[in-house]
């Protein structure tokens, strides 16, 4: 596995780790379809949440969330409801949310984390 996905598996198992100690529960990680992927997608009792895990080893090409433009926003938006109408049962009272998890730091278990929730959408 190449340094930079080690890097970003390990953001999002720090991620995991973050939003079950917060108490949400993991749905899936990784889950793909024709038009992307999904990091994250946790739930408590009223949401459902999608999860983009930005993990860098420091700012020189800028704040993870930077990353996030509305472009990329966007197409989070289509692959939850994508995600959403696959898993309709998983809904049931939920609302559907996107939130950010940035990590900065050379190793993402001890690096800083930041918690971006309800990222705007486009």
């Amino acid at each position: 596995m190449a340094e930079k996905d080690e890097l970003g598996r390990a953001g999002e198992d720090r991620a995991a780790r973050y939003l079950t100690e917060l108490g949400y529960t993991v749905l899936a990680r990784n889950w793909r379809c024709r038009g992307g992927e999904i990091d994250l997608v946790v739930a408590d009792a009223r949401h459902v949440v999608v999860v983009e895990v930005k993990t860098r080893r420091g700012e020189a090409y800028g704040h993870p969330f930077e990353a996030i433009d509305a472009r990329k926003r966007a197409r989070l938006w289509r692959l939850a409801m994508a995600w959403a109408g696959e898993h309709r049962e998983l809904m049931q009272g939920r609302r559907l949310r996107i939130d950010a998890v940035g990590i900065i730091g050379p190793e993402p278990g001890t690096a800083a984390l930041e918690h971006l929730v309800d990222v705007e959408v486009p």
